[in-house]
Order: structure tokens, then C-alpha cells, then sequence
């Protein structure tokens, strides 16, 4: 990142406050004690200690936060506003605040640390700082109400797993789309959690709020579980395949609501705009295409459904910053209600994050009143992440498709053997769990097949939308036809809703089906049959219905230990 770039983004803000960009932080302190011993009594976030709190702290801090300027230890001290023992960017935070308030609050520095001798490398002063700044426009406009300096992650995810095993992931299938959030490895996403001068969120979270809820680490005893935060439920998920990271920001934009109605892009560079020169966007690209992998921009609930309902796509944007382009590009009004009340936020978004990652949706676009893609209410097996409820687990076939199994936890039946063959399912919400695919012809991850797991109400199908509502515990099974199609200007599933092969309703050849769905959609258990008698258990012929015998029967077999034993015939 630029220093300069800095500067000017915390001179902007500067602008904003005052209107004098160093008036507004030369205020004098006021009561200041009298007689007292040198190095002794300090404001915290005094960095340069002269008795001041201004522009030149934030500066010093920031650049220690970059990793541009040491601190010594009792400049440690002085910055730890917060008192968690270490310096870091809340701290950066709540000195901005304190600068622009004017209030600090003094503490006596303990007797044992007022010996050190050790002087950071460069002192900032406010002196200096108009010698070797560069003159700001004074047209700059940043109504964000928080700002943040994302650091770079310490912890490196990548598609290699570091705990059970040492075995690889399989590779995502769905690089075939074209997408921009990449499913295996570092994911990066940026939110602007944003309102307008004329529609405000009746809740406004703080940014180190935002940044927990988006980014935070699992806490099972959150009442928002599994949706305690994005990060959490991807890596439950994904079994550490994917790990995503980002940075989130609050802002006001320049307009009111109407202006951006029709015009999310004008949104969207705004807010790039209004960041550019106080963060780097090119550390947003985690799989190195060029673009930033993705960006939400959040609205207040207000701002209503019929154009800010939650979506996502492409950005379409040919701008860069910070040499980077603007990949894939989420809006929505899906509000954080309070503190502790924030599940539909994160939940759904983690659907439109799935679609980033290159997901389509799996509901109807238009079949009457039931846009549900897979059917049924309770002990059901039609719950995912991507149909209609967006409030539970990714299924088999999304993890599939997002490489998010290890090599050995792909089974399948071996046509060129035949005959009955044995299989375990492990409970999929457990690093172990796996699937069992029973192809048609040559084994094709975007061609047509059947594909089985053993779902449970556990973890990431812990707490679906409704109460109503409850995760089967059981055997799932899904009819796939997942051909992708190019048609010159992206790549698609060629069976998704919505595409012009689809006509978007039960009929015709469909991405995913859930077999039994006609019949209410439960899971299978000890002693049940999949067979020719159930419905989508079947290929679809030349016109596209469903009539072909798969030839395959499954028998479910009894569960111990957290598994089921599956047994498969193919008779043809």
C-alpha cells in the first residue's frame, strides 16, 4: 500500500470533520496536570508523547499497524487504547474518535517502564507533517462514518488439509464457470455496509461489529449459530478447503436512496472511490485474476425489496484500483437488526457468496406460489443453502462441485465391476463426511449422475429459517445433470433455472433434483429401497422427462457409529 494514499484518505477525512484540516486536529488539552514527572503521566494514543493527541498519532500508529515504523515498549503502552495488551487496528480506530471528539484520557505510565531509552526511528509531528505531506484536493468528499486498514492475514488457508490428513482436496469443478470468489483456498471479500442520507438502518453496527459478524472465528454458543459469522460457517463446511477473509467498512453515500435504485454500479464505484487511498484493493484479489474476488454492499431494510432485494453477479465494471478490476458484486437489503440478532444477514449472504463462488439457485423462478426447488416441510431432506430457505448446509452436490471433499470421500460405483456393491456414508456435517456417486456412462462431475449423503441436524443444519422446520436424519439422494455450456460470452450450467434451456418450472431437464421430492422429500433410513418406483430416480430421455431405468437399486443398510452402510446393485 502507498503511504501517501493514507495520508490522503485520513486528510479527506479531515475535510469532512472541520473543514480546516489542521485545526481540526491541533485541539490543546485541556486540565493538563501540572509538575509532572517527565515520561510519567500520558494521554493514550499519545505516540509521539508531546503531550497532544492529533493527526500525527493516527499517522504513527498506522504506519506501525503497515508495518512502515517500530514502537517501543512504552509506546505500546501509550497505544493500547483499548487495553487488550497489544496495539492493532481497533486501537487505530477509537484514536480517530478520540482526535476528533478532543476528549483523552490520561493514565500514569507504571514507574518500571519510564527508564526505557529506545526511540522510534522517525517522530511525526504535526510540524512535519506540512512539510512532507502533499497538498490535499479540497474537493474530496468521504461521508463514510468508520473507516478500517485491512492487514494481511496470518493464516493461510489453502487446498491442502493441515489436520486429519494430508490428503488433497479434488479440484473444484465449478472453476469451469465463470466466476470471481474462489471456492478452495484464501477467499476475500469486501463490505460496505451502507446507508443513505434519507434511508438509515435503524441498528447501525460498529465496524469492528461488522467485522466479527462477517469474519469471525466459531463460537458455538452464539445465538445466531451457524450463522455466528461467514468465515465460521464456510470453514465448517468446506472442511477447511475454503477460508474466507476480508475487511468491512460503514458509509454514508453522497445521494439519496433513489439515485442508486437503478444504478448499483454508480453505488459500487462510489464506495471504491470514496476507499481509494485508504486501503489497497489489490490485497482483495486471493486467487490472483485481476480482480477483486468479491464485494458486498448492504442496505438498510428500508430501501425495500422490489430493487434491493438480496443478488448477486458480475460486476460489469471495467474500472480499476490499485491495478486490480472489480470481480463479482453482491447488493442487498438484508439488515443487521441488532447486536445479538443478525442470522438473516450472514445467511443470506452466504447464499449470494455461493454464487459468487459460480452456485446458481436452485428454486423455481416461475412456478406459481412454490418457487421451493426441493420440496417438503418437516424431517426433510430439501433443505440448502442454495434453494429458497437459504438457512442450512450446502448439500452433496454444491460441496462437490466446490471441492470441498478430499479425494477418498468421493465414492463411487464401479460400473466396469457391476454387481452389488458396499458402501459407508459418515455423517456429512463431520470432517469425515462423504458421498457416494452412481453414475450414468463414464464418471463426469458436470455430466449426469446420482449422488447420496447422510445428513443429520447438526451444526451448519442446526437452525433452518423456519421453526417450524427440521434437517432430515438420513440418507439424501440427488438426480444431477450439470453440463456446463459456453455460450460465447460466459460459461454456465447449461440446466440451471433461469438459463434458455430451462423453463424454469418442474418440467424439462433440471441442474439438481431431489429425489423422492414427490413423494414429501424425507431422507432414507435402515431398511428403505431406492429403486425405479421412486421419483427422479431415473435419466431423462430425449424429451426431456424422466423415464430412462437407472438399473440402480440401494438398499440403506444399518447406521453405527455415526455411518451407513449403503449396498448398490446396477442390474443393467
Amino acid at each position: 500500500m502507498k503511504f501517501k494514499k493514507i495520508l490522503a484518505g485520513i486528510f479527506s477525512l479531515a475535510l469532512l470533520t472541520s473543514g480546516n484540516m489542521l485545526n481540526a486536529f491541533a485541539a490543546t488539552p485541556k486540565n493538563l496536570p501540572k509538575n509532572l514527572p517527565e515520561n510519567f503521566a500520558f494521554y493514550y494514543g499519545d505516540m509521539n508523547q508531546d503531550f497532544s493527541v492529533d493527526i500525527a498519532d493516527i499517522i504513527f500508529m498506522q504506519k506501525y499497524l503497515l508495518g512502515l515504523s517500530p514502537i517501543t515498549k512504552k509506546m505500546s503502552l501509550i497505544g493500547d487504547i483499548n487495553q487488550d495488551k497489544e496495539v492493532n487496528i481497533y486501537d487505530w480506530l477509537m484514536l480517530k474518535q478520540d482526535v476528533l471528539s478532543g476528549e483523552w484520557e490520561m493514565f500514569l505510565l507504571p514507574p518500571e517502564e519510564t527508564q526505557e531509552t529506545t526511540e522510534p526511528t522517525e517522530e511525526i509531528t504535526t510540524e512535519t507533517l506540512q512539510e512532507t505531506t502533499e497538498p490535499v484536493e479540497t474537493t474530496t468528499e468521504l461521508t463514510s462514518t468508520e473507516t478500517t486498514v485491512p492487514t494481511e492475514p496470518t493464516e493461510e488457508i489453502t487446498s491442502e488439509p493441515t489436520e486429519a490428513t494430508t490428503e488433497s482436496f479434488i479440484s473444484s469443478p465449478v472453476k469451469e464457470i465463470d466466476a470471481g470468489l474462489p471456492s478452495q483456498g484464501n477467499a476475500k471479500l469486501i463490505i460496505f455496509y451502507v446507508d443513505f442520507p434519507d434511508c438509515q438502518y435503524n441498528y447501525s453496527p460498529t465496524t469492528e461489529e461488522l467485522q466479527q459478524i462477517a469474519f469471525g472465528a466459531e463460537d458455538a454458543k452464539n445465538a445466531n449459530y451457524p450463522f455466528e459469522s461467514m468465515t465460521a460457517f464456510y470453514d465448517r463446511s468446506s472442511k477447511g478447503a475454503m477460508h474466507l477473509q476480508g475487511t468491512a467498512f460503514r458509509y454514508t453515500a453522497k445521494e439519496n436512496r433513489s439515485a442508486y435504485d437503478s444504478d448499483k454500479a454508480k453505488l459500487l464505484h462510489e464506495c471504491y472511490e470514496a476507499f481509494d487511498g485508504i486501503i489497497d484493493f489489490s490485497q482483495f484479489d486471493g486467487d490472483g485474476d485481476g480482480k477483486t474476488d468479491a464485494t458486498l454492499i448492504s442496505v438498510p431494510k428500508a430501501a425495500g425489496d422490489s430493487d434491493w432485494w438480496p443478488c448477486a453477479g458480475a460486476s460489469g465494471s471495467e474500472r480499476k484500483f490499485d491495478n486490480v478490476g472489480i470481480g463479482h458484486f453482491i447488493t442487498g437489503n438484508a439488515q443487521i437488526e441488532s447486536k445479538t440478532d443478525y442470522k438473516n444477514f450472514t445467511s443470506s449472504y452466504q447464499h449470494e457468496l455461493g454464487h459468487c463462488m459460480g452456485l446458481p439457485d436452485y428454486y423455481l423462478y416461475y412456478s406459481g406460489d412454490d418457487h421451493a426447488g426441493f420440496h417438503g416441510e418437516v424431517n426433510t431432506a430439501g433443505l440448502e443453502l442454495m434453494d429458497i430457505d437459504a438457512s442450512t448446509d450446502f448439500g452433496c452436490f454444491s460441496k462437490l462441485q466446490l471441492g470441498w471433499y478430499r479425494k477418498s470421500q468421493v465414492s463411487v460405483y464401479d460400473q466396469t465391476k457391476g454387481g452389488e456393491q458396499t458402501f459407508t456414508l459418515t455423517n456429512a456435517q463431520t470432517e469425515n463426511g462423504n458421498c457416494l456417486i452412481l453414475p450414468y456412462g463414464e464418471l463426469n462431475y458436470n455430466g449426469e449422475y446420482l449422488i447420496l449423503e447422510y445428513i443429520t441436524p447438526e451444526k451448519n443444519n442446526s437452525s433452518p429459517i423456519y421453526e417450524w422446520m427440521s434437517s432430515g436424519n438420513g440418507i439424501r439422494a440427488y438426480h444431477v445433470k450439470a453440463d456446463i455450456h459456453d455460450n460465447g460470452f460466459w460459461k454456465h450450467y447449461k440446466y440451471e433455472n433461469g438459463s434458455e434451456f430451462t423453463n424454469g418450472n418442474d418440467t424439462g431437464i433440471r441442474l439438481i433434483r431431489l429425489v423422492n421430492d414427490a413423494e414429501g422429500s424425507d431422507v432414507f433410513t435402515t431398511g428403505q429401497i431406492l429403486d425405479g418406483n421412486i421419483s427422479g430416480w431415473h435419466w431423462y430421455d430425449f424429451e426431456e422427462n424422466e423415464t430412462v431405468d437407472t438399473g440402480y437399486t440401494v438398499t440403506i443398510g444399518e447406521l453405527k457409529d455415526g455411518s451407513y452402510t449403503i449396498t448398490v446393485n446396477q442390474t443393467k
